[in-house]
């Protein structure tokens, strides 16, 4: 009888060990990565989430919940995988998920859930060789442990920019001066060897002219966003794009860029119709100046405290305006501003059917804005480094380590993200 009895015991807390265990894993239903102040890396999570989509999982993108928080449903090894990368996570049992989806489909709350299905493959346009500064995308992207390829004009050239469902533009100039960096520079072997480099790739694809062969690199990926692609661009990147769009056939370049001077009356012909973002701006031709026209705020605002010099996201309508929301996740609406060669863009020149994410209302300057274009997207985001006010060329790159939680770089990665929800339509 004893025997009986232990035999009993035994399998009744058999029993409750295994519904014990059942119970746990049932509850421990969805890993959640809060966006807001409490996560201690925010730049790390995105990574995480990126993960994710690589090995075949689905994430919930939570709109305006704790600052855009993401989770998927409950793996050990995705568990391990946030402990190792330093991300903070919460478990939450099915009960409490539903509660948190409750709240979001609240009709009165501004909170909506988008699904991201595919990791998108990701394009950094950038010279193979070693540049004199670098580049804060390339940084953040190296620092998540978000895969990326370089690609340059060869590639694009070479049509296979296809390949990509998101490129980024590094600090280029589209408008073959190469920077405008002659006055300072030229002297440099640096640069020398790039005008060396550009003058024998434009030979080998039968142009006569840089400039030539960046204005057929823009055409490319204009073409590029047309099919569907998503472009993102920083720096001089993104007004020098729009320049030389508008001066196709016109020579805007002096001597010592393409071998003779500009056409005098290059600013009467500029057609703004063809222009991604910007309107009715002036160039500058002067090869001495490092301005390309005056879109860039970065001599025009005057003199303005690094105090003060921040900019404020909007705030959009997550159930009916998706994509700007995606765009502007964010743990602080206010974010501290950062110098570049094209630092932030006059509100006046810029078209009226591009939508301003982020704008320093008292100085008229938009930072941050986005716009579609055929079946596809691009967003322009002023200034070099969010972590560095004032990068000088040579300067050090900015060590992640220690901006984890940057809101400015929060930015960049919400639009590496922004291709995994593609079938996401803004409402009208």
């Amino acid at each position: 009888m004893l025997y009986i009895m232990n035999i009993f015991m035994k399998k009744l807390l058999l029993y409750f060990i295994v519904s014990f265990l059942s119970i746990s894993f049932c509850n421990a239903a969805y890993l959640l990565i809060p966006m807001d102040d409490n996560q201690a890396n925010h730049l790390k999570a995105y990574g995480v989430a990126f993960w994710v989509l690589e090995s075949g999982g689905e994430v919930d993108w939570l709109l305006n919940f704790r600052g855009g928080s993401f989770s998927f449903s409950y793996a050990k090894s995705l568990e391990n995988e946030m402990k190792i990368r330093g991300v903070s996570y919460e478990v939450l049992p099915d009960a409490s998920y539903n509660k948190v989806l409750l709240e979001i489909a609240n009709p009165e709350e501004n909170m909506d859930l988008v699904k991201l299905e595919k990791a998108p493959k990701v394009a950094v346009y950038s010279p193979k060789g070693k540049q004199p500064w670098d580049d804060a995308v390339t940084l953040v992207l190296t620092y998540a442990e978000i895969p990326f390829e370089i690609v340059y004009d060869e590639e694009l050239l070479e049509d296979e920019l296809p390949k990509y469902d998101w490129l980024h533009l590094h600090h280029e100039d589209f408008t073959g001066q190469y920077g405008k960096f002659y006055a300072s520079y030229r002297n440099e072997a640096w640069y020398k060897d790039r005008q060396k480099e550009e003058e024998a790739r434009a030979a080998k694809y039968n142009f006569s002219k840089v400039s030539q062969m960046k204005l057929a690199v823009a055409h490319k990926i204009r073409d590029y966003v047309v099919g569907g692609g998503f472009m993102f661009a920083m720096c001089s990147a993104t007004d020098t794009y729009d320049i030389a769009l508008a001066a196709e056939g016109i020579d805007i370049c002096d001597r010592m860029f393409d071998g003779d001077g500009p056409d005098a009356h290059a600013q009467e012909h500029l057609d703004f119709s063809k222009t991604f973002a910007f309107k009715d701006f002036k160039i500058v031709k002067n090869p001495m100046e490092y301005e390309h026209g005056n879109v860039d705020v970065t001599k025009s605002r005057g003199k303005v405290s690094q105090v003060m010099d921040q900019f404020t996201l909007f705030e959009f309508s997550a159930k009916w305006d998706p994509v700007p929301t995606m765009l502007t996740q964010n743990h602080q609406r206010v974010v501290k501003g950062f110098m570049g060669q094209t630092t932030a863009f006059k509100k006046s020149l810029v078209k009226k059917d591009v939508l301003i994410l982020g704008e320093n209302k008292g100085l008229k300057e938009a930072r941050y804005i986005h716009g579609e274009f055929g079946y596809g997207t691009w967003t322009f985001y002023g200034g070099h480094d969010p972590e560095d006010y004032r990068h000088f060329v040579k300067d050090p790159p900015t060590d992640l380590n220690l901006h984890p939680n940057s809101p400015g770089y929060r930015l960049i990665l919400n639009n590496v993200l922004f291709p995994a929800a593609k079938k996401q339509k803004q409402k009208t």
